[in-house]
Parts: C-alpha cells; structure tokens; sequence
C-alpha cells in the first residue's frame, strides 16, 4: 500500500473516532425531590452535643453510642461472619465485574491463532483440483473494533458503573440492617437479664411472704386461703422468671446465626447494668438523601435506567466495524514463517438493521416505562425514609416521657406495696390485700422494663433510618 493510501486509511479513522463523541440518549440528572425544612418531631428532642469534624453525623461505628465494649466486639466479628453480608459482598462483586466487562467493549479486540489443514476436494464435484490434497496453514492475528459512534458501549459502561454503585449500596444496607438487628437483639438481651433479675428478687421476697403466712397459718391467726395464695403468687412469679430465661436463650441463639456461629458455640454473660440511651446527632432532612444506602441505591438505579435508553436509542443507528488481519499462510509449515507467506487485510464494515417489526422501538419504550418505575420507587425510598426518621423521633421522645412517669408508678408501687405487708403483718390487712399490692408492684416494674426495651431498640431503629453513619461518598471511592 502506498504512503498516500496509508495517510486516506488514517484520516478516514481519525474522521470516525471523532463522529464517536456523539452520544444518543438523555444525559441523566437525578429528579428533584422536596425535602422539609426540618423533622416534624424534633421539637423538645435533644440532639447530641458533638465536637469536632464529625460533629452532626453519626460514626460508622455507631453502636459504640452505647458504651458496651461486649456490643462493640460483637459488631465488628458480624461484618466478616455474617452469610447474608456474605452473600451482598458476592452480589457487589459480580456488579462490579459486569461494569468493567462493558468497559471492555471500548477497546479493540486482539485475537490470535494458529490452524493447519489438509483437505480434498471431491472428484466428481467437476473441479479442476478434483482428488487433489491441499494443505493451508495459518497462523493469523486479528483485530476488530466497534466505533462507538452513537455511544451505546459508553451508555452500557454509565449504566454498569451505576448498577455496581447501586450494588455497593446494597451492600452497604444489608450490613446496617445486620448490625442494627444484633444491636436490637442485644439490647433486648440485657432488658431480660435486667426483668430476670426484678423476677429473681421478687421470688425471694415472695417466698419470705409464704414463710410469714405459713408461720400465721401454723399460729392460727389467718386460714389456709392465704396459705394457698401465697403458694400460688410465688409459683406463677417463678414461672414467669423461667420465661424470662427462655427468651433470653432464644436471643442469644439468634444472635449467634448473626456473628456466624452457632447457638453451641456461643454464649453472652448475664450483665448487671443496661445501657443507657444515648443522644443521636439528627441532621436536617436534606442531608438524609446522602446518607441513606436504600435512597443511593434507588438514584443510582435512575441513573442505569436512564443510561439504557440511550442505549436503545442507539440500536436505530449504524453499527461500524473496523478490522485488520495478519500472519502468514503458507500451503507447507516449513514455509509458514517466511517473508512471502506474509497476508494483511484492513477494512471497516457498516450495518444498519432496517426491519425488526417494531422491536427496537419496544425496547425503546421498555427502557423508557423501566425508567420512570425506578423514579417512582425513588421517591417512594426518600417519603418512607422520612417517615421512618419521624417515626423513630416520635417513639424516643414520647417513650421519654412515658418512661419518666411509668418511674414515678413504680415507685409509688413499691411505697404502696411495703406498706401493705406491713399492715398485714399487723393484722389489719387481709392477704389478699397484699397480693394486689405486689402484683401492681411487679407490673409496674415489668412496664418500665418493657419501655426502656422500646427505648433502645427505637434509638437504634433511628440511626438506621438515618442512615447509620454511611457516607456516599466515601462508599462510592472504595468501589
């Protein structure tokens, strides 16, 4: 080929490469979404009083909030043991590979080979090398690649780049929720060992009281009727005492599936103090949209929908090969390395598909309705975001002051119930008088329990909603 054929061949593809900046389809850009001022329920909630840089944002290691150093070995042995994260991280992978397999598609394709062949062609075939063995070997290279004129392998590598962001999301979302559900399930381990504790010492005082009126009874001062309730207050207290030690083996048999073990091999001391709520840096709503793994993972969905329209768009334009092959042929291998067995061919090659009956513009419209749900379900992921931000505000701060008046209750349970023993003991008081006392008394006990266990599982509840200290940002560099 002479020097002026050579410069028209690269002219030709300099000419080509440049038409490849256009690119069919809309340019993506996320729907605006209305976000409050501020969260209806933080009026009268105190928010945390944080210094420094990451004043106003939740650490990623948000359960050290609590202080239990028990709860913080826990956390970090379920993110490397867990199956369900397991299985995420393998999901995110797999993303991730898919997007760089569409990256692929920008470059050229070089294959090599090598092929010896002997044939024959048929006698009676009327050829004139009828009967004859030919030999052809060949050992060629040969390149192709697809100009990416309308930008359909650079919409396929946006709308990858964007599933494997959304998959990181994901990812990100299972480990919140498995951590979220051990923090719950531990919390509520130690409101047990708390109840279980109340149950123990409210046994003691219960058989002490079936001694008194036994020895009454043997005294002939009360009757049997009080015997047999004393009896029947201490069994039934018992009872529920063993309740209490069922779910917390239930707990901790959850609990250890979490971490990656099973229920034999592990165990969580009982503990003699329960944590107490900590204060939560709430952000303004605005901020929530980045915070959130559920609300990246819907936008980056939007962004692959929107990326595979352009991608339909672009199966109605010409699709433009350029191919090149080289090597050498040669009819004996001891000739197949030398200087005139050398062959080349260098070309491009241009198809348009011009009848599908109608398919290409189904596919368009496809894209198109897949876009507008993965809309839709974005701005159903940011309104159910804030109402469980709402939520979770709502329950602490009501659960407060429940909380503070079920301590007045208790307190004036127990005052009501010593003296009733006390008045029974001088005579004045029948038992029974006495059993309702301490019954209020232990329910009132159980109430508070059952408050501050809704406490905490709502303060957790509410750092997962608000989105629990995962960053986009820095998701997104790690990817």
């Amino acid at each position: 080929m002479t020097r002026l054929k050579w410069k028209k061949l690269l002219l030709a593809a300099a000419l080509l490469v440049s038409m490849s900046a256009c690119t069919v389809g809309p340019d993506y850009v996320r729907p605006a979404v209305d976000a409050p001022a501020a969260y209806k329920e933080m009026d009268g909630w105190k928010a945390a009083s944080l210094r420094g840089e990451r004043a106003g944002h939740i650490d990623e290691a948000w359960w050290r909030l609590y202080g239990d150093p028990l709860l913080d070995e826990m956390e970090a042995r379920v993110i490397a043991a867990n199956p369900d994260i397991a299985i995420a991280e393998a999901q995110f992978r797999q993303a991730r590979s898919l997007a760089q397999s569409a990256r692929a598609g920008l470059f050229p394709q070089l294959r090599a080979g090598a092929s010896i062949q002997r044939s024959a062609a048929s006698e009676n075939a009327g050829k004139a090398n009828g009967g004859v063995t030919v030999s052809d070997d060949l050992l060629p290279i040969d390149l192709s690649w697809e100009l990416d004129l309308w930008g359909r392998i650079r919409r396929s590598v946006e709308a990858g780049s964007a599933g494997a962001q959304a998959s990181a999301a994901d990812l990100a979302g299972v480990r919140l929720s498995i951590q979220a559900e051990l923090a719950q399930d531990y919390l509520q381990l130690r409101i047990l060992d708390t109840q279980k504790r109340v149950l123990d010492a409210t046994v003691a005082r219960y058989a002490q009281a079936l001694t008194l009126t036994t020895n009454r009874y043997n005294s002939g001062v009360v009757s049997r009727a009080d015997v047999l309730q004393a009896q029947t207050q201490l069994q039934a207290t018992s009872a529920q005492a063993i309740d209490a030690a069922l779910q917390r083996s239930q707990l901790e048999h959850a609990m250890a599936i979490l971490v990656g073990k099973s229920p034999a091999e592990f165990a969580v001391p009982v503990s003699e103090t329960l944590p107490d709520i900590p204060e939560i840096p709430v952000a303004v709503p605005s901020e929530l949209l980045e915070k959130r793994p559920d609300i990246a993972a819907a936008e980056r969905r939007m962004a692959s929908a929107n990326a595979q329209i352009g991608m339909a768009e672009a199966a109605f334009y010409p699709t433009l090969q350029l191919g090149a092959s080289a090597g050498f042929e040669a009819s004996h291998i001891d000739q197949w390395l030398s200087w005139p067995s050398r062959f080349w061919a260098v070309g491009p090659s241009v198809s348009q598909l011009v009848f599908d009956g109608g398919l290409r513009k189904a596919q368009k419209e496809q894209a198109l309705a897949a876009y507008d749900a993965t809309v839709a379900s974005y701005r159903k992921t940011v309104l159910g975001a804030f109402q469980e931000v709402e939520d979770k505000l709502a329950a602490i701060h009501r659960l407060g002051e429940e909380a503070r008046m079920q301590s007045a209750s208790v307190q004036a349970a127990r005052e009501a119930a010593q003296l009733v023993v006390n008045q029974y003991r001088a005579g004045t008081v029948g038992y029974p008088s006495v059993i309702v006392a301490q019954t209020a008394e232990l329910a009132a006990e159980k109430a508070l329990l059952d408050i501050q266990g809704r406490q905490l599982a709502a303060s957790v509840l509410l750092i997962k909603a608000l989105g629990g200290g995962w960053e986009r940002e820095e998701r997104e560099e790690k990817e």
